[in-house]
């Protein structure tokens, strides 16, 4: 047995869930919100007990030891020395990364190098490296890329139709997100696949952030997201895929810099932009309910774009066999996948359940009938046990 520490260090935050391996048992898991601030809020969850405090961190470092300090007193661990390997969420690994790797110097550089494509994340994941390498010098730390399960896309499904050498020189292209997710779900989908040769699945992350991705034998074809997660389908608070010329007209009609106007493409769009509501999906449903016109429109704009998706990939893929439905809006909201389900089964020849799916919130289930020509699951995501046993694994080589 060993433990082993999952991390995800966001621009203000560090999630983490601490196992037991190889029997993925859940120790304890948590959160540091608001790093940098003096209300900033510490979560853990250990042994049916829940803690949250608001006080200062100030930094990633201060959120570690408020960690250390957490596992200590509440007995989780007697001794730090007990995690002998921290497993570090990295969103962007860019043409380097196929698969999870060891933290040494040249992966260190390359992530640091990479910060242009994930900006407000790979500084945020270098910088909650260093602060469990500093409390745990000798655990062994292993990064595992967001963009790794993307990277056996072909050319054509990769590359983006802009003069070549721009791709060559800048590594300009599509690398995708939330690939720890996507192969997770790729994985447990084949208990729906049993008896096909060559299962393909349609799998949608569907959260704030959202990415679909075109899975054939286990492996991806395509996904949505592109040269960073501002690609892709309508988000949270992102457009999604432009026509490219909305970026120059817009900077001309507003007199804002490509930069300000790349911010708003990415923070105050989406949801929150066409709405006006918010960037919340259960925000903007309730405003549906109240009739509110523009929350309205921002509903339906979001599953068209994901039916637009989901018909593009089943063409990709030649048929699919599952789709799948995850993360917080996929798993919870009952009535978007319900919408999503109507819009594409007049093409599709899908049949859901709907008083079933009308009871289905963060758990996994089946939600079609034996009539639907394509199964539909739902299927809740971890990322952090795919961390975990990618990291346990180089543990075991050590």
């Amino acid at each position: 047995m060993a433990k082993v520490m999952a991390v995800n260090a966001g621009s203000s935050s560090l999630k983490f869930k601490l196992y037991e391996m190889p029997e993925e048992k859940v120790l304890c898991s948590g959160n540091a919100e608001r790093i940098g601030h003096e209300d900033a809020i510490f979560g853990i969850k250990w042994n049916g007990q829940e803690e949250k405090n608001i006080l200062p961190i100030l930094d990633h470092a201060a959120a570690v030891e408020l960690l250390v300090k957490a596992l200590i007193d509440k007995g989780i661990v007697k001794s730090m020395d007990e995690i002998v390997a921290c497993g570090h969420r990295i969103v962007q690994g860019g043409k380097y990364f196929s698969k999870s790797e060891l933290f040494n110097k040249d992966t260190e550089d390359k992530i640091e190098s990479l910060i242009p494509l994930a900006p407000l994340h790979n500084k945020a994941h270098l910088v909650g490296f260093r602060a469990f390498k500093k409390i745990l010098p000798d655990s062994v730390n292993v990064a595992v890329f967001d963009t790794a399960f993307h990277q056996t896309m072909s050319e054509e499904d990769y590359l983006f139709p802009i003069p070549y050498e721009y791709s060559e020189k800048y590594d300009c292209r599509r690398y995708g997100a939330h690939g720890t997710s996507h192969k997770y779900l790729s994985q447990v989908g084949l208990k729906y696949c049993e008896g096909i040769a060559h299962p393909k699945m349609i799998i949608c992350h569907i959260g704030s952030g959202a990415s679909l991705t075109a899975v054939k034998d286990g492996k991806c074809v395509a996904t949505s997201m592109g040269l960073t997660p501002l690609g892709g389908i309508m988000m949270g608070t992102r457009t999604g895929d432009l026509d490219p010329s909305v970026m120059n007209y817009l900077c001309k009609c507003t007199g804002k810099s490509v930069e300000e106007m790349y911010q708003i493409f990415n923070k105050k769009s989406g949801f929150l932009g066409v709405s006006e509501v918010s960037n919340d999906s259960r925000d903007v449903l309730k405003a549906c309910e109240e009739g509110n016109k523009k929350a309205i429109i921002a509903n339906r704009l979001f599953v068209r774009r994901i039916a637009d998706f989901i018909g593009q990939y089943f063409v990709r893929l030649g048929g699919a066999d599952l789709i799948i439905f995850s993360a917080g809006i996929g798993e919870n909201s009952t009535i978007t996948r319900e919408q999503i389900c109507d819009a594409i089964a007049p093409a599709l020849g899908i049949e859901i359940d709907k008083k079933l799916n009308a009871s289905i919130r963060g758990k996994e289930a089946l939600l079609s009938t034996p009539n639907s020509k394509i199964k539909v699951a739902v299927i809740p995501t971890d990322e952090e046990v795919m961390i975990a046993r990618d990291t346990y694994a180089y543990y075991l080589k050590k």
